[in-house]
């Protein structure tokens, strides 16, 4: 389960990870990139990991845009990637202006494709100077060594302006400053992150939605976009905030009795919304069901195999099923009903 709302974004968790990612991370770069006195092999890591991040921005975008009106929590759904530069580790920090524009703290790292930030001519490596005429600042402590606190300093500014009215930022590219005002464009409430790793691990906490780098390496965009609406699904329908009220035990009393039982249905449910957030937002709901028959196996054992988690193949029935059950002639956006029962406790 993730943890927390904000723009329509992905972000690489470089920081500490960027010495030591092992080579399978990213299935695109050779080993030898990892090795960051080659600044060749660092611009080849980067754009690797720049085409991962907006993979999952454009795919998040998408989902969050299209289902804005079905979300009760909504926020300003811009289609940006942001990035600090006291995210990454210092010993980088040098290459990056080069790579990433960096003028200031905060720049953009890419920007999805047919957004509204698109079409306001925001482009990737411009660094954001204010939000709204509030100048935005690297957080000092996180200066000595890699921080994510100026980053999310910078999305949650994003994220409290109103999501119903244009986004106004001051921009910086090259030396030339201008203001760009960004069309209004809602979008259900959550963040975005890859997390570099090997696994095929993915989470979600009420505020991020978490996706290991190792999907973009194994799967396309479309069976990316099942995980994505899965995990999604659990912020939407407060799933952390609702098991937390139930008083459910975490850790290895979690696959047990009640606490199992709380956790599968969560899970069930997860499923379900993501196959209507799949299909308001123009993908194949049916991926869901070729994802868990196909694919379900492999994903790791502790998130989709545990007693907290029904099997895959149960999860491709109860796809199927609530894909047949979708009404002849269902809008879009269609809200289904389980919608209804998203701030009521867990029983």
């Amino acid at each position: 389960m993730s943890r927390a709302p904000i723009l329509s974004s992905a972000f690489v968790a470089l920081s500490a990870f960027l010495l030591s990612v092992p080579a399978q991370a990213i299935a695109t770069v050779p080993a030898a990139s990892m090795v960051v006195s080659e600044q060749s092999d660092d611009t080849a890591l980067f754009g690797a990991m720049r085409d991962a991040d907006a993979r999952l921005a454009t795919i998040a975008w998408r989902l969050a845009t299209a289902d804005a009106a079905i979300c009760r929590d909504v926020a300003p759904t811009p289609g940006l990637v942001v990035h600090a530069i006291d995210q990454y580790d210092p010993a980088v920090r040098k290459q990056l202006p080069a790579l990433f524009g960096f003028e200031g703290p905060v720049a953009v790292e890419a920007v999805v494709a047919g957004s509204a930030a698109a079409k306001a001519g925001v482009l990737a490596n411009d660094t954001i100077e204010a939000v709204d005429g509030k100048p935005l600042s690297l957080d000092p402590a996180g200066t000595a060594q890699a921080s994510t606190a100026t980053r999310d300093a910078a999305q949650r500014r994003i994220a409290a302006e109103p999501a119903d009215r244009p986004l106004h930022l001051s921009l910086l590219r090259k030396g030339q400053r201008r203001e760009v005002t960004i069309a209004a464009q809602p979008g259900c409430r959550s963040r975005f992150e890859m997390l570099i790793g090997p696994g095929l691990s993915a989470s979600a906490d009420g505020d991020i939605v978490q996706i290991g780098s190792r999907f973009f390496e194994r799967f396309d965009d479309r069976m990316i976009a099942v995980v994505v609406a899965h995990e999604f699904s659990h912020n939407i329908l407060h799933h952390r905030e609702r098991l937390d009220a139930a008083g459910v035990k975490r850790g290895l009393l979690s696959e047990f009795g009640r606490n199992g039982r709380l956790f599968r249905q969560t899970e069930t449910e997860a499923d379900l919304l993501g196959v209507h957030l799949m299909r308001n937002a123009g993908y194949d709901p049916q991926d869901a069901v070729r994802f868990w028959r196909e694919h379900g196996g492999e994903v790791d054992g502790g998130l989709f195999r545990s007693r907290t988690h029904p099997s895959a193949s149960a999860r491709a029935d109860a796809v199927a099923a609530e894909i047949a059950a979708i009404p002849a002639g269902a809008p879009i956006p269609y809200r289904p009903p389980l919608l209804d029962h998203a701030a009521e406790p867990l029983q």
